[in-house]
């Protein structure tokens, strides 16, 4: 196998199960030196188990490559601060991050509870912020003091965030959000030779299985070589980008564009509203479907 990441060192969260495992390896695979994090806890966030991730390091060590344990909470904002050093201490840098780590509280929108509303938009948005802006400081002091690093960071979006989820509204608006900060995060950061992209993965894991019929869906490690390519120097013009990764296919997401629209010369009187909307509306593309609809 090439060495797409020789010496570079990267953290992957959640990277204990599934997903994040996949990416751990498959990084580790090309060269890269891992911070494999995981809290541990279960798919609805709950309890707290530091094991998976030991194996996950037991597995990079045993195919000859460098890796270590993080068992921090990535949304403690003083947590991430430290994993960011520690993979800075330990490895003698920090060249990616792979914003991963998350768990489902599905519920109908009317039958969601606050603290389940908190728990998901804490773990998957602050928890994508807390390392994202950590790591962001130490690459802007290695620009302004003449070390400027071929930076990246892969966010984990979902097609939920993108299309919208019958029964998930909290992780849908949490992936919405986590792409929002992506394209934000791409435009403020690249002055510091920093990439920021999203991925939209789908796979079977313990986070889809059970909730639908999960069959046909591709598997953890179907979405990782493309993570492992946007990690790479070779990836440094490709940014602010959301991609969804469905097994074979890859697909570059479009979102929100200014579409048809009707200039009244002055301030819009109500009554004239509804006309001009639904000619608009008629020129404008018909949105996908929400996923469960």
């Amino acid at each position: 196998m090439s060495k797409l990441l020789e010496g570079r060192v990267a953290i992957v969260t959640g990277a204990g199960r599934g997903i994040g495992r996949a990416h751990a390896l498959e990084l580790a695979r090309h060269g890269a030196k891992v911070v494999v994090n995981d809290f541990g806890v279960s798919a609805a966030g709950e309890g707290t188990d530091e094991s998976p991730a030991h194996e996950v390091v037991a597995e990079i060590e045993a195919m000859g490559g460098q890796a270590v344990v993080n068992g921090a909470d990535v949304a403690d904002f003083a947590a991430a601060e430290a994993m960011i050093r520690q993979a800075i201490d330990t490895f003698g840098g920090l060249d990616i991050l792979v914003n991963n780590a998350g768990f489902l509280r599905d519920r109908m929108l009317v039958n969601t509870a606050e603290d389940e509303w908190d728990a998901v938009i804490r773990v998957h948005l602050k928890g994508h912020f807390a390392p994202l802006r950590h790591a962001g400081a130490y690459w802007r002091a290695e620009a302004k003091e003449g070390r400027q690093r071929a930076a990246r960071v892969i966010n984990t979006s979902s097609g939920a965030g993108l299309q919208g989820s019958v029964g998930q509204a909290t992780y849908s608006a949490a992936k919405a959000g986590i792409a929002g900060l992506t394209l934000v995060a791409a435009q403020e950061m690249g002055r510091y030779g920093v990439t920021v992209n999203a991925i939209a993965p789908v796979a079977k894991t313990r986070m889809t299985e059970g909730a639908f019929d999960t069959s046909a869906m591709a598997l953890p490690e179907d979405n990782s070589p493309i993570v492992a390519w946007l990690a790479s120097e070779e990836a440094g013009d490709v940014t602010g980008r959301v991609i969804e990764i469905d097994g074979s296919v890859i697909t570059v997401e479009n979102g929100w564009s200014h579409g048809p629209s009707r200039d009244a010369g002055a301030r819009w009187e109500a009554e004239k509203v509804g006309s001009a909307l639904r000619d608009i509306l008629a020129e404008a593309p018909t949105p996908e479907p929400v996923y469960g609809a």
